[in-house]
């Protein structure tokens, strides 16, 4: 029988996240909305240190509430990384706006900051209107948020980030989802804390938060029957998934602390070896560590970071690419970028190995042992 399968970040759930969703199916409050999203939601604009959470239906979601709350619609522009997770552009193209892709930072993938002054100077001087900048938290790195808001305010743009991979990172010694003019971050299956799916809007602005929370609802008006004066959507999240996310929300320092260990067992496991690093550089005390990538110059290391993927597949473990960058999928083949090849090199030569706090000793010593056994065909 085939060795059980390896993911990249199975959920890490337990008896703590299985008394709080008992809990709250006690309550009563089963259907949409109860206690527990309110009390999830003020709970994690605490850690981060925000006035305003938003609990969604998920990551795109927020985004989608987010950007239409920052005037994003038809006739507008919205500069996003070209470098992410399809999401972040089909949020964009859900409001009517177009995407502006803009092209990586070498060293960490994350939009670079001198590409969107000349993208955001190019668009103004056009007489274009550009509703937000869209910068992505990529693999749990923020982004250069100093200099892009810099950048963005000599534009008078707003700045919203896409936190989705990035809760429980820091930048200069703020919490990711306090950065930016609002945050939206993802609890899907995958990420470094789940509600099973969902996300949340994250934002010091009173009166954005309460456009999102009123058009998540079906835009409903405050009357005792079915008021409606514009269009609406069905996004909050149940109070069921808000209480697993309490539940993760206890455990979240551990479950960092298991990323980080996990991280650093692969750079001592790549250290030394020609023509491969880990993704991001090594300044990465700020990460949450959520997905740990390497990046492999094939001519130098003799093997490449798909053939590395191949081998661990035989294994039964999971390993995917970096993201394919937006301008190269054949949905935004149309848009408009400004690009230098980093992205699509980074795509070309890096890969992602296991990285989720679920997983285990035995497991994490499998992946080393099947990586250790391909690297010495090449040594």
């Amino acid at each position: 029988m085939s060795a059980e399968r390896i993911y990249l970040s199975a959920p890490d759930v337990g008896e703590v996240e299985q008394h709080y969703v008992l809990a709250a199916m006690r309550s009563g409050w089963i259907a949409p909305l109860g206690p527990d999203v309110d009390r999830f939601e003020a709970e994690l604009a605490a850690r981060v240190g925000v006035d305003h959470g938003v609990a969604l239906s998920s990551g795109t979601a927020a985004l989608h509430l987010a950007l239409i709350a920052l005037g994003a619609g038809p006739g507008t522009v919205v500069v996003t990384s070209t470098l992410t997770f399809v999401a972040t552009a089909n949020a964009i193209v859900y409001t009517g706006a177009e995407p502006f892709f803009v092209d990586s930072d070498p060293a960490t993938g994350n939009m670079h900051p001198g590409l969107l002054r000349e993208a955001l100077r190019g668009l103004t001087a056009a007489g274009e209107h550009v509703a937000a900048v869209l910068p992505v938290d990529l693999l749990g790195k923020a982004a250069d948020y100093g200099e892009i808001g810099r950048v963005a305010a000599d534009f008078d743009v707003p700045v919203l980030a896409d936190a989705a991979e990035s809760l429980g990172a820091t930048y200069r010694g703020r919490a990711v989802g306090s950065l930016a003019r609002a945050s939206v971050v993802s609890f899907n299956g995958n990420k470094i804390m789940t509600t099973s799916g969902g996300g949340m809007v994250l934002t010091d602005d009173g009166a954005l938060a309460a456009r999102a929370r009123f058009l998540s609802t079906q835009a409903r008006l405050p009357v005792t029957h079915y008021e409606h004066s514009e269009v609406g959507y069905n996004y909050r999240m149940s109070n069921l998934l808000a209480a697993l996310g309490r539940g993760q929300l206890t455990r979240f320092d551990g479950m960092l602390g298991r990323r980080r260990h996990i991280r650093e067992t692969y750079r001592r496991l790549f250290a030394g070896l020609p023509g491969v690093q880990i993704f991001g550089g090594t300044d990465d005390a700020d990460d949450n560590c959520w997905l740990t990538a390497v990046l492999v110059d094939a001519d130098v290391a003799g093997w490449s970071a798909e053939e590395l993927g191949d081998a661990l597949r035989t294994l039964n473990i999971e390993t995917r690419p970096l993201w394919k960058p937006m301008h190269l999928q054949p949905v935004y083949a149309g848009a408009r970028s400004l690009l230098t090849g980093t992205a699509q090199r980074l795509f070309e030569t890096g890969i992602t190995l296991p990285s989720g706090s679920a997983l285990r000793g035995a497991e994490l010593e499998r992946v080393a042992s099947g990586v250790h056994d391909f690297v010495n065909v090449y040594s």
